[in-house]
């Protein structure tokens, strides 16, 4: 098991260079007007929002990548999730510069974003079926098992991390939302990774989840309602390629519905809403992702957000449970 003393070490080193990149970050994305354009139809408190500098995401990227290059731990699971990291963080930062600086509405087209996560994730894939502590075994929660899906594997995991990268990029929604969520999400693997006795290699990973915990932890301060800058795609994609990445190394792929149970919530909401529209021409919830329709409905955007960290937290203790 690490120490936890290095530990909490990384934490603190990611944290504070996540707070204080902020103040010379986000004047710069001001400079360069990567504003943010907000949706019409979307709840009329937003509106006031319009123009925040996005991609903040940077903030949260860097602060990994020092805490990991000065924490003294180089091991093969953290280069690894490192570099899905910066990979998915990459593609959203594509998206977002085209957008807001080069001002093309669309960004990336469809098919080139889907491309690049497909690509990542299929080296994730590949990656865990062969890197991974237990290989193409899977810990089933709450049997205290696992199930070797052999050649089933590597699509499985593949649809997975699609999934989940995409489910964490609508969570970004709302000031402080996703940051606080993920935050939430990364310090449960930090601790059920760490508490795996029998399962040392985990163990070499709970520095780079930690890192990203402390970035989330300081990005929050920039972010937190009302936000000072948005992560973008930079910022949603990196992390979602953190969640996926600890998860495939730490052969926890089946623990993502419990702990990140907001994340799923939030993309089967917009499944949800566009199958039933398409069928009936109605609408199931009054706007899609989930937090919209709470607003909607009458919350304020910070009782949503509080809300939601709170089921984390209350899945965070299940998904601890679970193992």
């Amino acid at each position: 098991m690490q120490d936890s003393g290095q530990i909490i070490r990384v934490i603190i080193v990611s944290f504070l260079i996540a707070l204080f990149l902020g103040p010379v970050v986000i004047p710069m994305l001001k400079r360069l007007k990567v504003g943010q354009s907000i949706r019409e139809e979307g709840p009329k408190s937003h509106y006031s929002k319009s123009g925040t500098p996005t991609m903040g995401g940077i903030i949260i990227v860097l602060a990994v990548i020092i805490a990991i290059a000065t924490s003294g731990y180089y091991t093969q699971e953290i280069w690894a999730v490192l570099f899905f990291i910066i990979g998915f963080g990459f593609i959203g930062f594509l998206d977002d510069y085209i957008k807001v600086v080069l001002k093309r509405n669309l960004g990336l087209r469809a098919y080139q974003k889907i491309l690049g996560q497909v690509i990542f994730a299929v080296l994730l894939a590949i990656y865990g079926s062969k890197y991974s502590v237990h290989g193409t075994k899977l810990l089933i929660p709450f049997a205290n098992a696992f199930i070797d899906l052999g050649v089933l594997y590597i699509p499985f995991v593949v649809f997975v991390i699609l999934g989940t990268v995409n489910a964490v990029n609508l969570t970004d929604g709302l000031d402080g939302l996703n940051t606080g969520v993920t935050l939430i999400v990364m310090a449960t693997f930090s601790l059920v990774t760490n508490s795996l006795r029998d399962t040392n290699a985990i163990f070499q990973g709970v520095a780079i989840i930690s890192a990203v915990a402390g970035a989330c932890l300081g990005f929050l301060r920039h972010n937190a309602n009302p936000a000072k800058v948005f992560m973008g795609d930079t910022g949603s994609l990196a992390l979602g390629g953190a969640v996926s990445a600890v998860a495939v190394v730490s052969n926890m792929v089946l623990l993502i519905p419990i702990i990140g149970g907001i994340y799923f919530a939030e993309a089967l909401s917009v499944i949800i809403q566009v199958l039933h529209y398409k069928r009936t021409k109605r609408r199931i919830f009054k706007m899609a992702p989930l937090h919209h329709h709470f607003e909607m409905c009458g919350w304020k955007e910070t009782k949503v957000v509080g809300v939601f960290w709170i089921v984390t937290v209350v899945l965070a203790f299940l998904g601890i449970y679970s193992i």
